[in-house]
């Protein structure tokens, strides 16, 4: 099924901020103004494999920086915002949750055995130990952040958004700070279930955009097996479907930046962004908010010419432009009608 139109124009909106916010990283100004000597020098003893593909270092320097810079908006941003569209979730930040000793006990005896190969993660074994309480709650767990969160009637989900590939040594870490937060979740929420996933936007050794083998995915990372469970797990499709509680979600994401970001990207967005271009190239001018998935925009230019005397307001909010300096679309323009 396709995602509602609302939730496509969303993910259209976080798309266009982002090329926005790297556009100039990636222009030919941009190009080869870098003084990098120490850089340049190292990668001259690998001219010869390079040479093929790159017929100057420090373009490759300059387009290399592009790609990390535009590499953590998506693992910082990008992916946690479209996270939050699909499942209507939030990031939210737990700093006072308690557990009690013999829930400690649990963790750290999970963790001890997960450690010593005496037992492999096994997610019902681990949940019905941290979730036995009978004790009084007197530990206060680390403070902890889940990067997208909902709660709904019978359920609380945590996930965190990972990069793809996790530095070895982290997983104890992560088992250890999973395990006290489910427990401490528990005990705040007793009648819900509870679950914490590690996630990962996509599968870098998939030969396919959309495709995974977490299997392989999991081996890849030392210790990953070793203390997560594969149902601990959502990895690239598996995520966004989840999310979405639909099929082909990765599909249609990649689908709307495809459409977005082009080469004309940088006209297209300056041709919408002149308040002129309204008047004097209608017709292409809403092509354009419809190829770019901005429907409240069509839908409230539609309902602004159906007045035959717009306020001052209205005039001014008509004549704005359609994004901010940063990218962001004006939609306080849209709760002016009259």
């Amino acid at each position: 099924m396709a995602l509602p139109q609302n939730k496509i124009e969303k993910i259209a909106l976080q798309v266009i901020k982002v090329l926005c916010q790297h556009v100039s990283t990636f222009s030919a100004d941009a190009l080869g103004t870098r003084n990098v000597p120490f850089h340049t020098a190292f990668l001259n003893a690998f001219r010869n494999r390079s040479e093929d593909h790159v017929s100057d270092i420090s373009e490759f320097i300059c387009l290399n920086g592009g790609f990390h810079g535009l590499n953590t908006t998506l693992g910082q941003s990008f992916f946690e915002k479209v996270s939050h569209i699909l499942c209507d979730g939030e990031k939210k930040e737990y700093k006072d949750l308690w557990i009690s000793q013999q829930q400690q006990s649990a963790v750290t005896d999970i963790i001890t055995t997960l450690k010593n190969g005496q037992q492999s993660p096994h997610l019902h074994r681990e949940n019905t130990l941290i979730f036995c309480n009978n004790t009084p709650q007197d530990k206060q767990i680390a403070n902890f952040s889940a990067d997208c969160y909902y709660e709904d009637t019978h359920s609380v989900v945590a996930i965190e958004l990972k990069t793809v590939r996790p530095n070895s040594g982290v997983f104890k870490n992560e088992k250890d700070k999973i395990l006290s937060a489910k427990a401490g979740l528990k005990n705040k929420y007793p009648n819900k279930k509870i679950f914490y996933y590690l996630a990962f936007p996509f599968d870098p050794l998939s030969d396919t955009p959309t495709g995974s083998d977490k299997t392989r995915f999991m081996r890849h990372s030392v210790d990953f097996t070793k203390f997560i469970a594969p149902d601990e797990v959502l990895l690239a499709d598996e995520l966004w479907d989840f999310l979405s509680d639909d099929t082909g979600t990765m599909q249609q994401i990649l689908d709307v930046i495809n459409v977005i970001a082009t080469t004309d990207f940088q006209d297209k967005y300056n041709f919408l962004n002149e308040p002129q271009n309204r008047k004097n190239g209608w017709t292409r001018y809403l092509q354009q908010l419809n190829e770019w998935k901005l429907f409240s925009e069509i839908a409230w230019l539609d309902t602004v010419q159906q007045k035959q005397n717009p306020s001052k307001t209205l005039i001014r909010k008509l004549n704005q432009s359609l994004f901010d300096k940063e990218g962001d679309y004006r939609d306080e323009r849209l709760n002016c009608t009259e």
